[in-house]
């Protein structure tokens, strides 16, 4: 029996409309204890019988601009497929979250047939992969994987599956999420949840160097060239980098970076590499740091990014497309019949391969002698134009106004990959999309009602949150809870989420997805969505249904929001890897010991008894906390060299929100003097110092302890806060920010009207200067919340202070909905 159709449900092919071409390779398979409901139950294979199964590709033609194309595809049943490689026209490479790696070859071209082999199977879920090009030391090159068990595994492709492997690379404290390989072969990169990246130097593994600096997961790695490394962050930083470890350059970005590629040499553009992530847009960069283009057309996140050889890019992402870009324009949009379109990689024949969530590996040609057959090319149009689209990815669709099937024939598309809803003659509404090399519509799926989520405030675990999601599991088992606050960051509780609960790193992404547009991208203070529920009643999240948005569907005006005004509830900062944070004070005290510092330096016990205070901080168990450990944490956020007390800082944030440490902290230590005495807020103070300790802050109002300090000691950390009101930083601002509301809160309860106009005044400073759209929206509550606390400061403000106009230039510099909806209410408010 063909081992592809007896795992696979048969072989499948891209449609004509997508672009290039597709054919089925094998499968990706995971035991079953891991999947959730909404995937289908297969047999568990073992990578012994897995191991060199073949099957037939089938091939046929794609309409990819300006000439036909075709493809094969690459089945992995019960998997995402997260990363693929495409060292040569006759080999592919995947990397799945069926803790596989296999490598698949060429092995007859009419019809194309492959065979898959298994290169390395382990416990955990593997989502990054690089090729080492061949060299002197390694004649066939290498293949390094990784994922969530953090080490880089590498090995010769020529090596069976019971060969050891050439290195097991140890140095990641969490998922390692990227790799990339230099062209010479002899510099690994890898990037990683842990907030950094390394370089590891081939032949030479027992060291690598640290790529420190990050502020949050680093997604994207790119080793430009033999000297140059590029670094993509979720603290939406580009990083440039010198072998050694030193920072060249760092970059702003719109939003978190999630993909890097490099442009060939003399690029029409002027580039030299791209960069794409959350916000949608592919970005072209020169190695100085300038702009030099945005390329727009995907609708949701972009994952992945490649350069064919004639300077023409390939990007993919949530919104279940892969998109070919010449020019500075999208040319080709090809949908697939996945929910992510996970990762995509090109040959130097010019083909193009990606990895999806519907364990399918697809190549694209244009090359007419691997041409699908018609029949896997009809297939694969009707898998996509079967697709089921959530109402809410698409807006709230009044089908009254929508057109009829005869609009496809009566008008052309305006754009490449442009999508128009119709109203079927059936009642249905389906989503259709222009294809420029085909002259066409294209139907890509229909549109299905969901039910709305209430938008009431949910109580769990002793807790009031605007979101309770339920994820479900395993048949038979109950599903888990998911809470999440508008004033938390998505990402980061997905992340949390995942691990707290040990699930597949691969849905760490859709978890994310579905967060931010259930609530419409809110990030704190924005009153719940009152939009459909895109998993169905009850707001219940099944990881892997995720359905993406269509692209350029017609938007309608949102659901009219509550107020937000007055903001009613502290905000706090708590997110943190605790054995991150651990690891990092560990290295640095020993640094200290090795240069002779013994009078900063911690002796073994007192690291045990660190260790053992951020275990309970991890575990939330803040009555166990000894005040020895805490002690010993403010020595190092307080004491230590400047370079040295971050990570001090960090958990001494933590300490800040539990009554019991806080209690101690303020009334035996005088932290907020000790703070002060330390020179964290002096100009000469490192920034990300300067950051944390006022994080810290922030926390206070988490515990009525640290409220009642933070209420006496107004006037010392406003005086600590208020040189920071228009720096460039934007992590500071938002900390500032956040305690600006935090204070906004307390004083409702107890009006102090010198303390409201100071307040005023400072945020009327950071509105008139400030851009970043978290940073304005926080202040804006806070001002709104101020002003709600009486006529007279509603007077101050728009008389003395300027409110009215400060508020409306913040809202030109942010065009965003929720910044536009509360500057609503605070003119309204002024008006009184």
């Amino acid at each position: 029996m063909d081992v592809c159709v007896a795992v696979n449900r048969g072989l499948r092919v891209v449609s004509k409309a997508a672009g290039f071409f597709s054919a089925a390779f094998t499968a990706h398979v995971e035991s079953p204890s891991l999947l959730l409901r909404t995937f289908h139950k297969i047999p568990k294979v073992a990578p012994r019988e897995s191991k060199g199964m073949r099957m037939r590709m089938r091939f046929g033609t794609f309409d990819y601009a300006p000439s036909d194309t075709g493809g094969f595809e690459v089945a992995t049943p019960g998997t995402n497929v997260r990363s693929v490689a495409f060292p040569h026209p006759t080999t592919v490479v995947s990397a799945s979250r069926d803790h596989t790696v296999r490598l698949w070859k060429l092995q007859t071209s009419e019809p194309p047939s492959f065979d898959c082999t298994i290169k390395s199977h382990g416990k955990e879920f593997v989502n990054s992969l690089a090729i080492v090009p061949p060299s002197s030391l390694y004649p066939e090159g290498l293949i390094a994987s990784s994922g969530k068990d953090q080490i880089i595994d590498v090995r010769q492709p020529d090596k069976s599956l019971d060969d050891n492997a050439e290195a097991l690379l140890i140095g990641h404290g969490n998922n390692v999420c990227a790799l990339d390989a230099s062209a010479d072969g002899k510099l690994v990169i890898s990037g990683s949840w842990d907030y950094s990246a390394r370089v590891w130097e081939v032949g030479k593994w027992s060291e690598s160097t640290e790529l420190s600096g990050h502020e949050a997961s680093v997604w994207a790695v790119l080793a430009y060239d033999g000297a140059t490394i590029i670094t993509g962050c979720a603290d939406k930083k580009i990083r440039i980098f010198r072998p050694t470890g030193a920072l060249v350059r760092t970059i702003q970005t719109g939003d978190v970076v999630r993909a890097l590629c490099r442009l060939p040499a003399n690029h029409p553009s002027g580039a030299h590499f791209a960069s794409a992530g959350n916000d949608a847009i592919i970005r072209l960069w020169n190695l100085d740091g300038r702009q030099i283009y945005e390329l727009h057309g995907h609708e949701n996140f972009i994952y992945s990014l490649a350069a064919l050889p004639d300077g023409r890019l390939v990007s993919s992402g949530e919104d279940r497309t892969a998109r070919i870009w010449e020019n500075q324009q999208c040319v080709q949009t090809i949908t697939h019949p996945a929910i992510s379109v996970w990762t995509v990689a090109a040959s130097e024949n010019g083909d193009i391969v990606t990895g999806a969530s519907d364990r399918i590996v697809r190549i694209f040609t244009r090359a007419t002698e691997r041409y699908a057959d018609p029949a896997a090319i009809t297939q694969f149009s009707d898998e996509v134009s079967s697709s089921s689209i959530p109402q809410q990815a698409v807006g709230d669709v009044n089908k009254e106004q929508l057109p009829g099937p005869e609009f496809l024939t009566q008008k052309s598309g305006t754009k490449e990959g442009q999508v128009q809803m119709i109203k079927e003659t059936n009642g249905n509404v389906s989503a259709y999309q222009w294809s420029s090399a085909a002259n066409q519509w294209v139907m890509i799926g229909t549109v299905v009602d969901q039910a709305g989520s209430s938008g009431r405030k949910i109580s769990f675990n002793g807790k009031e949150y605007d979101y309770v999601f339920d994820v479900d599991i395993e048949d038979g088992k109950p599903p888990l809870k998911l809470p999440y606050n508008l004033s938390q960051n998505p990402y980061e509780v997905a992340r949390k989420f995942c691990e707290d609960n040990k699930l597949p790193l691969t849905y760490l992404d859709q978890v994310t997805n579905f967060i931010v547009q259930n609530t419409q991208g809110a990030t704190m203070g924005q009153a719940p969505s009152q939009s459909t529920d895109v998993w169905g009643t009850g707001s219940r999240y099944r990881p892997g249904d995720a359905a993406p948005a269509a692209a350029d569907a017609p938007q309608q005006p949102p659901t009219p929001k509550s107020k937000v005004l007055p903001q009613k509830t502290y905000l706090d900062i708590m997110t943190a890897n605790h054995k991150v944070i651990l690891k990092k004070l560990q290295e640095f005290n020993q640094q200290l010991v090795n240069d002779g510092q013994k009078a900063l330096s911690f002796n073994p016990s007192d690291i045990d008894q660190i260790t053992a205070t951020v275990t309970s901080l991890e575990k939330g168990d803040s009555k166990s906390i000894d005040s020895a450990g805490v002690d010993l944490i403010v020595k190092a956020a307080t004491t230590w060299p400047t370079e040295k007390r971050l990570p001090g800082l960090d958990l001494l944030r933590l300490l800040f929100a539990s009554d019991e440490t806080v209690a101690y902290l303020t009334q035996e230590q005088n932290i907020i003097h000790a703070l002060g005495d330390s020179g964290v807020f002096s100009d000469s103070s490192a920034p990300n110092n300067t950051m944390m300790a006022i994080r810290s802050l922030s926390n206070l109002f988490k515990s009525e302890s640290g409220r009642t300090a933070a209420n006496a000691e107004f006037d010392t950390i406003h005086a600590f806060i208020s040189p920071f009101l228009q720096a460039s930083a934007r992590n500071l601002i938002i900390a500032i920010t956040t305690i600006y509301i935090n204070y906004s809160v307390l004083l409702s309860l107890d009006v102090n009207a010198d303390r409201v106009l100071t307040l005023l005044n400072d945020l009327a400073k950071i509105l008139s200067k400030v851009a970043d759209s978290e940073a304005v929206y926080r202040a804006l509550v806070a001002t709104g919340t101020l002003l709600c606390l009486g006529r007279d400061f509603c007077e101050a403000g728009r008389d003395i202070l300027q409110i009215q106009s400060v508020t409306q230039q913040a809202a030109e510099r942010v065009r965003e909905p929720r910044v536009k909806n509360v500057v609503a209410e605070i003119q309204e408010k002024l008006q009184e």
